[in-house]
């Protein structure tokens, strides 16, 4: 009997148990339903605290607290500015003589910005005297020189180290100058009777000594050529000779008969001189392959040069006469077409034919006694810088 009501008993508290267990259980889930529900926005009342660094203070706020304010990088603000071009390469390059139409391609590489377009900044040097420009080259003292094909074989069998990186122009531009009117026939003898002068090296030692035989030297009468020291005209109209081995064939006739004094030309190629360039630049050969990537943008801004005059005739003209008045006359006009078929538009390009044909005719002729190879007498630029 005592079993039974301990039995009851327990049953009794364990339904008690459960019954409060439920009935706190919902209450606590009406409260929560009741936060829920209510639409009252959220606040963020408490205080947030950033790392410093991160955020700027205002000017009155730095001033307060006493902090320093670092400035903001300038590199965020202003562009960087441009990069400087470098400055262009110094050059010097000795004209053959006074500035005259042949050197136009020169001139006008210079005036159009052509040589400034390749970074180079040429100084035209005009020498005292035309003979030295090649001796200044081989010493060091000019970058580059102007001169006639004939004289870079001269010098370069006396060991000057000169070799040609470009022709200017294509065809000699000396001739025989002799007064009088042309005979119907002239000959060989009747060239050879006369009494020469020349102004340059080639003009004593290579057409004289195809003017004048060695027989006809040997007689006692025999007036030796001599030196007029670059003033033909005079030497011409004072009668102290009456032919010129090498004149310019393109103002010398034409001085002379202003004063009239009648003239006639020979060529070279009528005479057995072969032919050969009239103009040509020279570097120095013992540094040549080093430069040659400067001389090759030499060469580039003279091609575009040439070009531009043939195809700018006119234009080129007043340019040349703008910039160097002393050739604003009547002479250079009347020639300046005629120069105009000889400027070479590829001043690079080397004939190599041509001067293996010139090496022999100064050893059949006596003149040197071995033949140089081209490669000891001219280069193209262009191709040493390719095989660099």
């Amino acid at each position: 009997m005592l079993n039974a009501f301990l039995r009851t008993r327990s049953l009794v508290f364990l339904t008690l148990s459960v019954f409060l267990f439920f009935s706190i259980t919902a209450t606590y889930a009406n409260k929560e339903n009741e936060t829920v529900s209510n639409n009252e926005p959220l606040l963020l009342d408490g205080e947030v605290i950033l790392p410093p660094g991160l955020w700027s203070l205002s000017e009155n706020e730095t001033a307060a607290e006493g902090v320093e304010q670092e400035e903001a990088p300038s590199m965020t603000l202003i562009p960087p500015p441009p990069l400087d071009p470098p400055p262009p390469k110094q050059l010097s390059l000795m004209l053959d003589w006074h500035i005259s139409l042949q050197h136009a391609a020169i001139i006008v590489a210079k005036q159009r910005g052509l040589f400034a377009a390749q970074e180079l900044d040429i100084d035209l040097l005009t020498p005292a005297d035309p003979s030295i420009a090649i001796k200044l080259l081989t010493a060091g003292e000019v970058d580059l020189a102007l001169t006639r094909q004939p004289l870079l074989h001269l010098h370069a069998h006396d060991g000057a180290a000169i070799t040609r990186i470009a022709t200017l122009i294509e065809t000699p531009l000396n001739a025989v100058i002799v007064v009088g009117d042309p005979p119907t026939n002239e000959t060989t003898d009747q060239l050879a009777g006369l009494n020469y002068g020349f102004s340059t090296r080639e003009g004593r030692d290579v057409l004289v000594n195809q003017l004048v035989p060695s027989s006809l030297r040997q007689i006692d009468d025999f007036i030796p050529p001599a030196s007029v020291h670059f003033n033909a005209a005079s030497a011409l109209r004072e009668g102290q000779v009456n032919a010129i081995a090498d004149g310019f064939y393109h103002s010398l006739p034409q001085q002379l008969a202003s004063d009239g004094i009648v003239t006639h030309t020979v060529r070279y190629n009528d005479i057995d001189v072969p032919r050969h360039d009239g103009l040509i630049l020279l570097a120095n050969s013992d540094t040549v392959t080093k430069r040659a990537a400067t001389w090759s943008r030499v060469v580039i801004a003279l091609e575009e040069a040439s070009n531009w005059i043939i195809e700018n005739p006119e234009a080129a003209w007043s340019l040349l006469i703008s910039s160097h008045p002393v050739l604003d006359n009547t002479i250079n006009e009347n020639a300046w077409h005629d120069l105009l078929r000889r400027i070479a538009i590829s001043p690079a390009a080397l004939d190599v034919r041509r001067y293996e044909a010139f090496e022999q005719y100064l050893q059949q002729a006596g003149i040197t006694e071995t033949v140089l190879p081209v490669s000891r007498l001219a280069i193209n630029p262009h191709a040493l810088t390719d095989v660099r």
